[in-house]
């Protein structure tokens, strides 16, 4: 597919990936995966590890670093010491917006200046600045945004490719929609493909998940229609994922397993369907947090309090402000992010159980947080969405 026929996010997705499929040596020091689209985002890290860190020597050669939890100075000295067990080495940094908070970091951005200069030949460090929010249309990204990302260019843009994964508009959405289902030999009709990205909001994670069960519905006819999509995903999302959310929020732990499950077998099970389901739980208790920020009570304002790219299909909009006034305060909602943040860290690590994580977290999301009464630690359990 040509680079030039698709808009900001996907270009500079296609661009990084025939970068990184070059090979080892290829590549630049360091690349910055910068903006929230989570689709692109999935995309570049799997393309990367595919071709620079091939299955059979990937726990020798993949490292998967956050800087909540070790330092720049550790990602640093593991770009610099060679692998004894691998040619080349993939180093994926999360959390790098901790470089930008408060504080001169003069040391950290001068060690990274240095390794700049004479980086490790068999070594790629990949940032994550999945912090930021490009939109679609990269002239109108908001200005603390744009302070963010510029401020990254100065520093990591030096010696580092940046790749700016804008949000996915629908003209691009429904691209990407034919291109997939020709690959596939499936002839997916027009009107299909607008109601199915103005359902899901332009949505490429969900609108990716429900294309691969309307291709296998299609089976032998090879064909998708505007009836297939409002059989399959308009009445399926009702059923799935806010009937999870609905339990969950009304502490119903039974129901909410069982939910999980039929969401579970209608996937594949694999790594990208769990993190999918995170991601679509991760979002959906965003809009709620902001629902209840904002104390939006009818379906009327929901739109002026969701912008364009962040709210959900028409038909869950009273649902999901039902559902957020459930919560009482800000902080329910954010330790539902941090168990959910906690769970995505646990599924990218390989765990045995998929299913198990999965299950965990939905427990814990509709259990009742246990009680604190250290004020630090209710500052500890803030998240900033």
């Amino acid at each position: 597919m040509s680079a030039a026929r698709w808009g900001a996010g996907f270009a500079s997705m296609e661009r990084f990936v025939a970068e990184v499929r070059e090979g080892p040596g290829k590549t630049k020091p360091g690349y910055v995966l910068a903006g929230d689209e989570i689709f692109l985002q999935e995309r570049c890290r799997r393309v990367a590890l595919s071709a620079l860190a091939p299955r059979e020597t990937r726990e020798f050669c993949l490292s998967d670093l956050d800087l909540a939890e070790v330092s720049i100075f550790e990602v640093i000295d593991r770009a610099q010491t060679p692998s004894l067990m691998a040619p080349f080495q993939v180093i994926l940094v999360r959390n790098i917006k901790l470089l930008y908070q408060r504080g001169a970091k003069k040391d950290e951005f001068a060690a990274l200046e240095q390794y700049g200069k004479s980086p490790n030949p068999d070594a790629v460090l990949i940032f994550l600045a999945d912090h930021l929010r490009i939109p679609s249309d990269p002239r109108r990204i908001e200005l603390d945004d744009k302070n963010r990302y510029e401020r990254i260019r100065e520093t990591l843009g030096e010696w580092c490719g940046v790749v700016e994964l804008a949000r996915v508009d629908e003209a691009d959405a429904v691209r990407w929609l034919h291109a997939s289902s020709a690959e596939r030999e499936v002839q997916f009709e027009q009107d299909a493909a607008r109601e199915l990205v103005d359902a899901l909001g332009a949505d490429m994670m969900l609108i990716a998940s429900e294309f691969e069960k309307l291709v296998l519905h299609a089976g032998e006819k090879h064909r998708v229609t505007l009836g297939d999509v409002e059989t399959m995903v308009l009445a399926a999302k009702q059923r799935s994922l806010y009937e999870l959310t609905d339990a969950i929020s009304a502490k119903d732990k039974p129901r909410a397993l069982l939910l999980l499950h039929g969401l579970l077998n209608a996937s594949d099970g694999g790594e990208e369907s769990a993190i999918g389901h995170l991601y679509m739980l991760a979002r959906t208790f965003r809009q709620m947090l902001v629902i209840l920020e904002k104390n939006v009570r009818d379906q009327r304002a929901i739109w002026q309090a969701l912008w364009q790219g962040f709210r959900m299909p028409p038909f869950a909009a009273e649902d999901l402000i039902r559902q957020a006034r459930r919560y009482k305060s800000r902080r329910e909602l954010t330790r539902a992010l941090r168990l959910i943040a906690r769970a995505d860290l646990e599924l990218r690590s390989s765990p045995p159980d998929k299913c198990l994580v999965l299950e965990r977290l939905v427990i814990e999301l509709a259990s009742e947080p246990r009680p604190t009464t250290s004020p630090f630690f209710d500052t500890q359990l803030s998240f900033e969405s």
